[in-house]
């Protein structure tokens, strides 16, 4: 028998999931079984159980009404067998994450400096404060100042602890979101599964051992099983064996289906035999499991062996490659780090060397060691600080929480974001390539015209005017030659729409039938699925359906439905007015075409014909795999027009994509006149252009050389003017979008978005920048495959990833300005003012403060600006745009210059300006000067302001526009100002200020206030930035290429952990 079933003996009721007693077969009987395959898989069952009902009934479920759903029943097979869940990596504790910061070189030798100030400070020989050591041990105005010299020590550690806590806390929250973002991924996961009788959709993790799971084309299956009956079933095992054939499988050749494998094709019931860590995939990440904790072991003993330490962002992912640009780039920037840190300190000792033993003529005594160790310590302390503030290490930071805030508020907007680096490269699309259906029309199929009976009807017509045995011959093609998952459900609410539930293709003829007051339900109850004898399934090559069911006298008929022009191209014959075959010729198939099926698809409809063919007894059962002769001499039964109306807020979206420099294309397996109207309706077409319209076939014809070839240069010649592809294949889908992206015709390269629902269309979703699924009509494959879900198969969802794209590539840009103009004057005010002043005019525990504002809480203020329509009025990046674009290079080396003449105006002329005491050329322990209280103060107020300035990127004069829609920069800003007060006024000799007057204040804030007036001045134009058509920075997935794929690992950041991977190497 062609299709694969068991018999189902009476008795084997669900009553009997209930009882008590064990199960008839042990978890290791089963885990063996599903290491077998093919025949010996067969024979071991024949041997040890009979068949697989025998199973079956050892599991105490019934393979027709499944599992009763009794609690008590479920728990105890969770505890017999296992659930279906396989433990996540244990997330590290907070304590932990604590230990791997502290593992940050440049903390490390602050640490280590801190101590030995501190301890020195404690050490006061006996006649070290004499003349003797000249000016280094002079001009302490009490001996309680000295005695306080343990303050700033203490404070340095005190302010290592705070930053290690602040970057534990950061790093055990992100990982909480994105673990967080995981577990509602695996929560959207449902798979459908038979229970008293009824199919219901249950979470892949409440799936229990001896469900009875029914698996249809496009399901990723969530736990091992044994066939118990199969239409036409195909696997694809290529994730676990590496085979990428797709596997056959039927109850006599190879009932074992395992967990982890896609349905590629057909439909059928298993029972499941195995869950969890017990399941083949769970036996592989166990064994992955043992293997990653061994190389735990061999990482620590070779650290014990050749000490190299990386910072606790890196530790999990030192083992990736990083572009060798950024690898150059970052080796370049700690190198120079390292220098100017290595020159401070050098010139330091130099410059007091010279000065005490050479110009004062002093020779070292004893007593003076620990003064001149403390001062060599302190030089020290000034070339860490320089270290601390020289590079960007907020970047790391800035990206997670811009691209964490990005996550969230996107599924809000119905995108579920898989793999975090596609929100940045979905904001530098410049092509969309959309399905029509679900996405750009509402898909609510309806039936709205037909012809049958040789009559071509406008709406659906009353039963009466068909004849009954043509009227009875179109509702049970339909009723069996459907899925009977499909249904129409009664509405929700009263007054509603009925619920369709399955293909919504399917949910049109069945409300076609029940248009047709007749019923589909009472026909699938007298011929269950187990009786359909062959089932040639829907698939991409077919574009059709067909089921075989056996006749009482030993022939067979089979019903078809398909796409209309393919069907009638192997129909024979057409059920005339009177309900009698006539002979079906070529020119009539030409006038259908004509007069019915092309005027059907300029009004927009979708055609789909119904046909049948019968197998006479006498000339005994056919061959059923030579399909070419199975499926032909069909005899017509009706045409249909099917409407999928456009979304309403659709053409809207579309153009916001037009005006964003972004070109949408429709690509369908629909008629080409079909899709023609609905691309107009839509506004991809529009009047008067000069776009093409290709079918897939001619697509092809186009674009392949006389071997069959793809050539990139004729693609080249086709895929710029190409708006529309009808009747087109997943190849041909995978095809244009590698051809679109490989393509150099044009000022810069493409970026490719695409939508998917179909299990063929992995590879296109896979090959795409960014590839969308759908959430609501997408099969498991296609949302494995893809990069964001839509939850609503919306099109304008599409739209506002793009749209958060751009804002979180703008984001991360925003904080990169900041915080480099705050790099530039840091590290040149600190080398300069040391090596000019023996001392820095910020101080250690000053810059801990700057490097707080700059990184964590800068972060928090830039990275979550909300975005705004405006983002879709400029084109996209180009895909060579550098990072820091012209606009944000002027706007950095502007403010620096500014910040820097104010801040050595105030140095050395500030006691002037202000008439207080110098500040310059203070000796060790002296108390803290007005003076360089004044520098700190500017120079925060600067960047406070200047935080402001960096809100608007592209050269825009109004920085404030929108501040107050976004409440955490105004929190950030107003509590940085209030924190900033609190450490002037009340620091003291910690953080090395004293407390200043109200008119020294005012004079800072007015001087912090120019910075705004400043970025007004600076304004002057410079040349876009703004590439047409553009891309995105660098690689194939941009700034964010490096960061961690998510789900598959939920801590992130590759990218900028490297920063301090590659500082350790260095």
């Amino acid at each position: 028998m062609a299709n694969n079933i068991v018999d189902h003996p009476p008795g084997n009721s669900v009553a009997e999931g209930n009882h008590d007693g064990d199960f008839g077969v042990s978890m290791e009987d089963l885990k063996n079984i599903m290491e077998l395959r093919s025949s010996e898989a067969v024979t071991m069952i024949q041997e040890k159980f009979g068949d697989v009902q025998s199973i079956c009934r050892r599991l105490k479920t019934s393979p027709i009404e499944g599992l009763s759903g009794n609690p008590v029943d479920l728990e105890k097979r969770h505890a017999t067998f296992g659930k279906n869940l396989i433990p996540p990596k244990k997330a590290k504790t907070f304590l932990q994450l604590v230990w791997e910061a502290l593992q940050d070189v440049t903390l490390i030798i602050l640490e280590v400096a801190a101590i030995i100030s501190l301890g020195l400070s404690f050490y006061h020989p006996p006649g070290g404060d004499g003349e003797s050591c000249g000016q280094a041990a002079g001009g302490v105005e009490d001996e309680g100042e000295a005695q306080a010299g343990w303050i700033e020590g203490a404070a340095i550690l005190f302010s290592v602890i705070i930053v290690v806590l602040v970057t534990a806390f950061n790093d055990w929250s992100k990982e909480k979101q994105f673990r967080g973002l995981q577990s509602r991924i695996e929560q959207e996961q449902k798979f459908t599964v038979i229970r008293k009788g009824q199919v219901i959709q249950i979470p892949v993790a409440e799936i229990v051992v001896g469900d009875i799971a029914q698996i249809k084309y496009g399901d990723l299956l969530p736990a091992d099983g044994i066939l118990i009956q199969g239409n036409d079933l195909k696997i694809d095992e290529s994730s676990l064996t590496g085979e990428s054939d797709h596997v056959r499988k039927s109850l006599e050749k190879d009932p074992m289906l395992l967990s982890g494998t896609h349905v590629m094709e057909g439909s059928g019931r298993m029972v499941v035999s195995a869950v969890g860590l017990n399941s083949q995939t769970g036996i592989i990440f166990t064994l992955l499991g043992a293997s990653e904790h061994d190389e735990e072991k061999k990482v620590k003993k070779s650290k014990k062996r050749k000490p190299e330490r990386c910072s606790g962002l890196t530790k999990a992912h030192t083992h990736t490659q990083v572009p060798p640009f950024m690898v150059f780039m970052l080796r370049s920037v700690l190198t120079f780090r390292l220098f100017m840190s290595a020159m401070t300190v050098i010139i330091l000792i130099l410059y007091f060397v010279i000065n005490t033993f050479l110009v004062q003529n002093l020779s070292w005594v004893a007593e003076c060691t620990p003064i001149y160790i403390q001062y060599f310590v302190k030089f020290f302390i000034i070339g860490v600080t320089v270290l601390v503030v020289a590079v960007p290490e907020g970047l790391p930071l800035a990206v997670t929480i811009s691209l964490a805030y990005s996550v969230k508020k996107m599924m809000k907007d119905n995108n579920l974001v898989r793999h975090l680096d596609a929100c940045e490269t979905m904001g530098n699309a410049t092509a969309i390539c959309s399905d029509k259906t679900g996405t750009l029309t509402m898909n609510r199929m309806t039936v709205v015209q037909a012809y049958i009976g040789d009559t071509h009807y406008k709406t659906v017509p009353e039963p009466e005017a068909i004849k009954p045995e043509t009227l009875e011959m179109l509702v049970n093609s339909i009723s069996i030659n459907s899925a009977y998952t499909t249904k129409i459900l009664p509405p929700e609410k009263e007054g509603g729409l009925p619920r369709h539930v399955g293909n919504k293709t399917e949910c049109a003829l069945l409300g076609l039938v029940l248009g047709l007051k007749r019923d589909y339900q009472p026909i699938r109850d007298e011929i269950p699925e187990e009786m359909l004898y062959k089932v040639y399934t829907f698939n991409s090559s077919r574009k059709s359906m067909s089921t075989v069911l056996k006749n009482a006298d030993g022939g067979f008929r089979m019903y078809s439905k398909g796409a209309s022009e393919i069907v009638l191209r192997k129909c024979s014959h057409i059920l005339d007015a009177q309900g009698q075959p006539r002979v079906f010729k070529m020119k009539d198939r030409d006038e259908m075409v004509r007069k019915v099926i092309e005027p059907m698809a300029c009004d927009g409809l979708r055609t789909i014909c119904v046909a049948y063919r019968d197998f006479p007894a006498e000339a005994g059962e056919p061959n059923w795999d030579n399909e070419n002769d199975i499926l032909d001499n069909l005899t017509c039964i009706v045409v249909v027009g099917i409407e999928d109306p456009v979304r309403p807020e659709v053409p809207e979206a579309i153009a916001k994509c037009q005006r964003a420099g972004i070109d949408v294309r429709m690509v369908t397996g629909d008629n080409i006149n079909t899709a023609r109207a609905i691309a107009t309706k839509c506004g991809i077409l529009q009047p008067g252009e000069e776009f093409l319209c290709l079918e897939g076939k001619e697509f092809n014809q186009q674009i392949r050389n006389d071997k069959g070839e793809v050539e990139q240069e004729r693609l080249d010649k086709v895929w710029p003017k190409l708006r529309v592809l009808a009747r087109s294949s997943p190849t041909d889908k995978h095809t244009l979008v590698k051809g679109i992206i490989d393509s150099t015709v044009g000022e810069t390269r493409q970026v490719v978005a695409v939508t998917g629902d179909g299990t063929n269309d992995g590879p296109a979703l896979k090959k795409a920048d960014v590839g969308f699924a759908m959430g609501i009509a997408g099969t498991d494959v296609a949302k494995e495959a893809s990069d964001i879900i839509l939850t609503d198969d919306n099109f304008t969802s599409i739209v506002k990833a793009v749209m958060w794209g751009r804002n979180v590539y703008d984001s991360i840009s925003k904080f990169l300005q900041f915080q480099l103009t705050v790099n530039v004057v840091a590290v040149i005010v600190a080398f300069t003012g040391a090596c000019i002043t023996q001392d820095s005019p910020l101080k250690a525990v000053q810059m801990l403060w700057v490097n707080l504002i700059m990184d964590t809480l800068a972060s928090l203020a830039l990275a979550t600006e909300p975005p705004t329509e405006s983002l879709l009025l400029r084109r996209p990046y180009g895909r060579d745009k550098p990072l820091i674009s012209r606009t944000m290079m002027k706007n950095i080396l502007g403010h620096a210059v500014f910040q820097l003449i104010i801040i050595f105006t105030l140095l050395f002329a500030g006691e002037v300006l202000f008439d207080i005491d110098s500040g310059r050329n203070a000796p060790l322990h002296s108390p803290p000067s007005e003076h360089y209280t004044i520098v700190f103060n500017v120079f925060v107020m600067m960047q406070l302001f200047n935080e402001i300035n960096a809100r608007k990127i592209h050269g825009e004069r109004n920085v404030f526009e929108g501040i107050y829609r976004n409440p955490i920069f105004c929190s950030v800003v107003l509590g940085t100002f209030a924190l900033q007060i609190i450490i002037v006024q009340f620091g003291g000799k910690p953080f090395s200020c004293t407390a200043l007057t109200i008119d020294q204040w005012l004079w800072c804030i007015f001087i912090g206030i120019g910075e705004l007036l400043w970025g007004q001045v600076s304004l002057f134009p410079v040349k876009s930035d703004c590439v047409g058509g553009g891309g995105r920075c660098g690689g194939k997935k941009g700034l964010l290429r490096a960061a961690v794929m998510f789900p598959s690992q939920p801590l992130p950041w590759q990218l900028l952990l490297h920063m301090k991977a590659v500082s350790n190497k260095v």
